[in-house]
């Protein structure tokens, strides 16, 4: 048995795959098919552009480019295809703030999803929210692990209840 990509991760360099791996980690955990690509808008614009114009007929559903420094990576895609594009700016130069500004700042007609600084985790979660807009299944996978979050913060405020030899603590 053969999967189908639905999403499709690129990235502008192999250096970003560090940063990407909880992408990559998530659509795992989610069961969710997915490729992953290293392709430039400035040393392979030619790639980028068939790629961008090919995904949706490939059955590409979500993009997610990452991209540092100029990052034009993300924008470039977005204006070659009408999928919806997650851009997750890499901290590479200026603290990641060139990659941001340059992802998050398109022109009208061109948008492109920005998520914060090397913020992978999110893009992919980004892109099982819209996936499971029509896809019951991996829904209820979504909702368990928002459950599986909360759980999380509650039993962390349990055990906050138990910190001993403190004088002055109320709770």
């Amino acid at each position: 048995m053969s999967l189908q990509p639905v999403v499709s991760i690129i990235m502008g360099s192999t250096s970003d795959l560090p940063v990407m791996q909880k992408a990559i980690n998530l659509l795992e955990q989610m069961e969710v098919p997915y490729e992953v690509h290293a392709l430039s808008a400035h040393r392979t614009p030619v790639e980028v552009e068939q790629f961008a114009t090919n995904a949706e007929g490939r059955g590409i559903k979500v993009i997610i480019a990452a991209a540092g420094m100029a990052a034009h990576l993300c924008g470039v895609i977005a204006a070659s295809t009408t999928l919806p594009v997650i851009g997750v700016p890499i901290k590479s130069t200026l603290e990641g703030m060139d990659a941001l500004l340059a992802i998050v700042q398109m022109p009208p007609g061109v948008p492109v999803a920005t998520v914060g600084i090397n913020a992978a985790l999110n893009a992919a979660l980004l892109a099982v929210q819209m996936l499971s807009l029509s896809d019951v299944e991996l829904a209820k996978k979504y909702k368990a692990y928002k459950e599986g979050l909360k759980q999380k913060i509650v039993n962390a405020n349990e055990e906050l209840k138990h910190l001993e030899g403190l004088k002055f603590k109320t709770n």
